[in-house]
């Protein structure tokens, strides 16, 4: 490792970033409170130092070169990597002090948030936790880029290469509307209980339509045309005799509560989802994150049953 001083600076870096992002130096002096000739200066400067045209621009656009679209790559790496070398020097007395950005999925937020707030608070008084909620795809990508500390996800999903501490297992029951035949049987339910029905799915993009798909096309079921964007349309739909659906076990004590449906556990092997907390793989934040994983379990709705 070379100890010769660099010819740029972490702020230069972060002024090709902003660039990068907005595609506008006036845009990109806005988000850093920069002048704009300042900004144009430093990353001139920045160019004379790598010896690198990184952006082209006219009256009328910028756009990244192609040496500039790898090194700004490698930049945003730099910058990452420095981020968590700050958060590890700012924790390192307590890693569950200030504030962290963790992402959850829309089928666990509403189910599982309301409890496991309450024990984080709790259990980590001066933890101040930012929930945000979207999709995995979504959720992934912000943990990538550093926007978000760890996420809640299902890991039958594809997820990448990230750390992960298993939540809980959360089977699938079928719902059905009060009145059809399916659903008062009661015995556990089997895929051949569902051939040639009408199944309702949530919307592309919900990591829960493929596992409830990939289901719903071993036992020859059918799909209906409408797609619910959230468990509670589904649900209502189900009750009003659309069709039956999948829902997970942990938002059946909300959903049944809003609507009149009837539910069925699965004969073994049940459907099912796995729940975990999942974050960057060199994260200063790991034994924090394992920490919050263990209250997660416990507060996690029926932990007795899930344990």
């Amino acid at each position: 490792m070379s100890l010769a001083p660099h010819p740029f600076s972490l702020r230069q870096l972060q002024y090709a970033v902003a660039v990068a992002d907005s595609l506008s130096f006036r845009k990109a002096a806005e988000q850093c409170h920069v002048s704009q000739p300042s900004l144009s200066a430093q990353l001139a400067q920045l160019e004379r130092a790598l010896g690198v045209r990184l952006f082209e621009r006219d009256r009328r656009r910028v756009t990244m070169t192609p040496p500039g679209r790898q090194l700004i790559a490698r930049a945003r790496e730099l910058l990452q990597r420095t981020d968590e070398l700050v958060e590890a020097a700012r924790q390192a007395g307590d890693p569950l002090s200030g504030s962290l950005r963790i992402g959850v999925i829309p089928t666990v937020s509403p189910y599982l948030l309301p409890s496991a707030s309450v024990a984080l608070r709790k259990a980590y008084p001066r933890l101040a936790v930012i929930w945000i909620e979207d999709k995995t795809s979504v959720l992934l990508g912000n943990l990538e880029s550093g926007d978000l500390d760890a996420a809640v996800l299902a890991l039958e999903a594809d997820i990448g290469d990230v750390a992960i501490d298993v939540i809980a297992r959360d089977p699938f029951v079928l719902a059905t509307a009060a009145d059809n035949p399916i659903g008062a049987e009661k015995t556990p339910a089997r895929p051949a209980d569902i051939r040639n029905v009408s199944v309702l799915l949530l919307d592309e993009g919900h990591c829960f339509r493929e596992q409830a798909l990939a289901f719903r096309s071993g036992a020859g079921a059918r799909e209906l045309e409408f797609r619910a964007t959230s468990l509670s349309t589904l649900t209502q739909m189900v009750a009003g005799g659309a069709g039956v659906t999948l829902l997970p076990e942990l938002s059946v004590p909300t959903e049944s509560r809003r609507a009149r449906v009837r539910l069925r556990t699965f004969a073994s092997p049940a459907p099912h989802r796995t729940l975990a907390i999942v974050w960057r793989r060199h994260s200063p934040l790991a034994p924090a994150f394992r920490k919050l994983a263990a209250t997660l379990r416990k507060s996690y709705p029926g932990a007795r049953r899930a344990r």
